[in-house]
């Protein structure tokens, strides 16, 4: 059962489903204009981009799902590949009547948005990126560097990590919003939304196959760099959690990048500084040229 819309987003915003590439979608739509998808990574959902949905409205279409096995969406057995998961994103975008999209991604969601932009290069017109490089393309070294815990974890067998977890979902989730250079962008409801989306067994093992595809994906996207993307990407990074490295990861994959820090900020770009950006959204967007350096 989905929740309520955030006061902010009605009554401009609705909750809708959609059956597509086998699997049933949650998501949230609004606004009018060029069509802006928003794919977010976990332990979130669409609500992740609550903070930036009403500005980007005033000038677009946004289209906000639930990735597949995330949210309210359906929890499929298997399909958590970069390159199912752009199929569902590219099949959602055409069942609502749309050709070409700006794309923008945080977390895992950056995999999906990859994918989208190789498989299908003339969709995709600008292609953002938050927070998260590519699996084969500097995540391993991220990880490594970082010392990321939880992929481990949660890249455990099947039933393993589950078992470890359940039970103890806000323990973990609150461990990991508390951690944000502003912790204060999350509010204990915030929180708890998030906490009922991946409670119980199979949400977590729905969220947790997404990291046991790490592998898959590196082979994937292997395959799809023998041709770069042409289009413009800005890949950002928080200042104290991805920093350059969106940037070092998409400059071996794109010819068009531009790239930046947002200061004092964490993780959650969109929670934590969603002003910061929402300006550098619009600057981009709106730049013909669009090229820049760190």
């Amino acid at each position: 059962m989905t929740t309520p819309l955030p006061a902010q987003l009605e009554p401009l915003f609705t909750h809708q489903t959609a059956q597509v590439n086998g699997v049933r979608l949650h998501y949230v739509i609004g606004g009018q204009g060029f069509p802006v998808l928003l794919l977010h990574g976990w332990p979130q959902t669409w609500y992740a981009w609550r903070k930036i949905m009403p500005a980007l409205a005033e000038k677009y279409t946004v289209i906000a799902p639930d990735s597949r096995g995330m949210g309210d969406s359906e929890r499929t057995d298997s399909g958590y590949d970069a390159s199912t998961l752009a199929e569902d994103a590219f099949s959602l975008v055409r069942s609502l009547g749309f050709q070409h999209i700006f794309l923008i991604s945080h977390d895992l969601g950056v995999s999906a948005a990859y994918a989208y932009a190789a498989r299908y290069r003339e969709a995709v017109q600008r292609l953002v990126i938050l927070d998260a490089p590519l699996e084969g393309f500097g995540r391993e070294e991220y990880a490594a560097k970082n010392s990321v815990w939880h992929y481990g974890l949660f890249q455990a067998p099947r039933s393993l990590a589950e078992s470890l977890v359940e039970g103890r979902e806000h323990i973990l989730l609150q461990w990991f919003f508390a951690r944000a250079r502003n912790s204060a962008a999350f509010t204990q409801e915030d929180i708890a939304e998030y906490v009922r989306c991946y409670s119980g067994r199979d949400a977590l093992r729905a969220g947790f196959e997404y990291y046991r595809s790490f592998s898959t994906n590196a082979q994937q996207f292997r395959a799809y760099s023998k041709e770069k993307l042409h289009i413009p990407v800005l890949a950002l990074g928080g200042e104290y959690s991805g920093a350059g490295w969106p940037f070092y990861s998409f400059a071996q994959l794109a010819d068009n990048v531009s790239g930046g820090i947002i200061p004092e900020c964490g993780h959650y770009i969109a929670e934590e500084q969603p002003e910061e950006l929402l300006q550098r959204l619009n600057t981009f967007f709106s730049n013909k040229s669009s090229r820049s350096l760190l």
